[in-house]
């Protein structure tokens, strides 16, 4: 096994677990078993936990990122896209292994004090999420963009408790609400 194949199992296996699990309550030992990489090869790939975490959540970010921006780029206008944003969301709400944002998670299990690298990918991911936003809103529609992402975080964290496409389906009723207003000052 290579150094890029362990790669790639040791963020599977991260991600599966730490995102159903939460990341203090899985250990490097269990990662190392699960994903089938010894554990002389885990540490030479990931020196420290912290470097693992930083892996997944920055892979996970990627890959969230793209299909969401994939969906919204084939929306034809601002209204078309920021509905796109809440038809994504119920379609990803509804996936049976649905927790939440993986994000928001890592910085409420870790907190202000967690690892910097850490911190460094979710703050990256938030501000990526808000910028998408104000391209799917429209030119000069800022205050819209931090609107709909209020609406975003909260109908995810309320997925997260009853999950299913109805939050996504109320918070982009919402949106469009906003949207036929003009969403505030830009």
């Amino acid at each position: 096994m290579d150094d890029e194949e362990a790669t790639t199992r040791l963020l599977d296996a991260a991600e599966a677990l730490f995102y159903a699990e939460g990341i203090q309550a899985v250990g490097m030992d269990r990662i190392r078993t699960e994903s089938g990489v010894p554990l002389k090869r885990l540490y030479k790939v990931f020196p420290a936990k912290e470097a693992l975490v930083t892996a997944y959540l920055d892979r996970r970010d990627r890959r969230w990122t793209e299909s969401l921006r994939g969906a919204v780029a084939e929306a034809a206008d601002p209204a078309g896209a920021v509905e796109a944003v809440f038809e994504w969301l119920a379609r990803w709400f509804a996936e049976p292994d649905f927790r939440g944002c993986a994000f928001l998670n890592a910085y409420g299990e870790l907190g202000t004090a967690g690892p910097a690298g850490v911190l460094d990918v979710v703050r990256r991911h938030k501000a990526e999420l808000r910028e998408l936003l104000a391209e799917a809103a429209g030119p000069g529609r800022r205050v819209l963009a931090d609107q709909l992402l209020i609406l975003v975080e909260g109908a995810t964290a309320v997925a997260a408790l009853d999950p299913g496409p109805e939050p996504a389906r109320r918070a982009g009723a919402a949106a469009s609400a906003l949207m036929r207003a003009g969403g505030g000052p830009g």
